[in-house]
């Protein structure tokens, strides 16, 4: 007997006929023999609509109140799912976060998983019962607040609850069947991958794919735990995200894995900044202590002249304004000229471990975008990856162009987009 983790989204049980279907999917997986524990996200759009409710009331709904109301969300999906289980004659019961043994930070809106205690899960599947937990949420450890775990959370929620119970494999089930070597909307004739190794799902997650959850993949990392990226609208098998690449596998042609973009960052230029020790650590500390994460950096060579510098990074548009604010307000400390923003901006990923051993990537990459009329604004890379920003509007004609160069076209088109979320 095995023990299996699924885990299905909000586009999976949007409606009555989607819960029937995925509680067909779940009671299959029980009478193969295993145990199963599943964890749900909320039904469609649920979250937005209560988020949407919510600033109907208030402009500022206070952390703990909201997190109260958006939990809501995966507790009707729970009981609903665990009904409709209940009437293909097995035994379902639903727990929510706190329930389940997901215990979190305080911080509400984007908790973090410090621990899972599953007692009530592990009981609920030695008496024979099928586990229906909620994403998404969980239980302050030092407030015993509800909190909320942020974009992702259900992904996370899953892969923290398999590795605790030690599963087999944790399955997400999506409304794609399974990760593509180009978002499919973009590029029709993107491939579906049988594997990636954590590293390269890590990257692909970091540089914009939104298939998976970046905390989610390093949980299973972290835990050595298989993932297997599926459909719930279809039996094909999708993709597995494991350790290494099976043996056999020809990794000599996979020079790159995929392709990934993202058009949710803005890009931040300090103009005129004294290029002196301690300067750019004092204004990246400011940035840290607000909590808001930095992905791409540059810093111009300081004109001989002036001794003065230009710094430009990257960040979620949703954290530029704030930003602003606190460079703004140490411009008089730090002596710099100006601020510029600009979120008209994409970003453009290769991932690839083959990339490694083979050289001419960049050459190639960059030959591409030339060749479609991409100028690159901004460089950065790893050992498996190479990111360019660009203009906004350039960004799919990149990828297009990029997915193409590497030989990475199918013959036909391999995707089919069952929901419309693409998660």
């Amino acid at each position: 007997m095995g023990l299996i983790v699924q885990k299905y989204g909000g586009s999976s049980v949007a409606d009555a006929e989607g819960m029937k279907r995925v509680a067909n999917r779940i009671v299959a997986a029980k009478r193969d023999g295993n145990q199963v524990v599943v964890v749900v996200s909320a039904m469609g759009d649920t979250t937005d609509e209560l988020i949407d409710l919510a600033e109907q009331i208030t402009p500022i709904p206070s952390g703990r109140e909201l997190d109260m109301l958006l939990t809501a969300g995966e507790r009707i999906s729970m009981a609903l799912l665990a009904m409709a289980i209940t009437n293909l004659g097995h035994e379902a019961r639903s727990f929510t976060g706190s329930q389940a043994g997901v215990i979190t930070t305080s911080t509400h809106g984007r908790a973090r998983i410090i621990d899972v205690t599953p007692g009530r899960i592990q009981e609920a599947l030695g008496e024979g019962a099928i586990a229906i937990v909620a994403g998404f949420q969980g239980i302050s450890q030092d407030t015993k607040d509800v909190t909320t775990l942020g974009r992702g959370g259900s992904d996370t929620t899953a892969v923290a609850l398999a590795a605790a119970l030690d599963a087999d494999v944790c399955e997400i089930y999506t409304d794609v069947d399974g990760v593509f070597s180009a978002d499919p909307r973009v590029v029709p004739q993107a491939r579906k991958l049988k594997t990636l190794t954590y590293e390269e799902m890590l990257e692909l997650a970091a540089s914009g794919a939104k298939i998976l959850h970046l905390r989610c993949v390093e949980y299973a990392r972290r835990y050595n735990l298989p993932i297997h990226v599926r459909s719930s609208f279809s039996t094909n098998e999708g993709t597995w995200v494991v350790k290494d690449h099976p043996e056999g596998a020809d990794m000599e042609q996979a020079i790159i894995s995929g392709i990934a973009h993202d058009k949710s960052e803005a890009k931040i230029t300090i103009v005129g900044v004294p290029d002196r020790t301690g300067v750019a650590a004092r204004i990246f500390q400011a940035i840290a202590d607000a909590d808001i994460n930095i992905d791409m950096i540059v810093q111009n060579v300081s004109a001989a002249a002036t001794g003065l510098t230009d710094i430009s990074f990257t960040l979620p548009k949703s954290e530029g304004p704030d930003a602003t604010v606190i460079l703004q307000k140490l411009q008089g400390e730090v002596g710099f000229a100006s601020i510029q923003y600009d979120d008209q901006i994409g970003k453009l990923s290769l991932i690839g471990a083959g990339m490694r051993s083979h050289p001419g990537v960049t050459a190639t990459f960059f030959g591409a975008l030339s060749t479609a009329g991409v100028n690159i604004e901004m460089i950065s890379t790893s050992e498996i990856r190479i990111s360019i920003i660009c203009r906004q509007g350039d960004l799919e004609r990149g990828v297009k162009a990029a997915h193409t160069a590497f030989e990475l076209d199918a013959d036909q088109s391999e995707a089919v987009i069952y929901g419309g979320s693409g998660r």
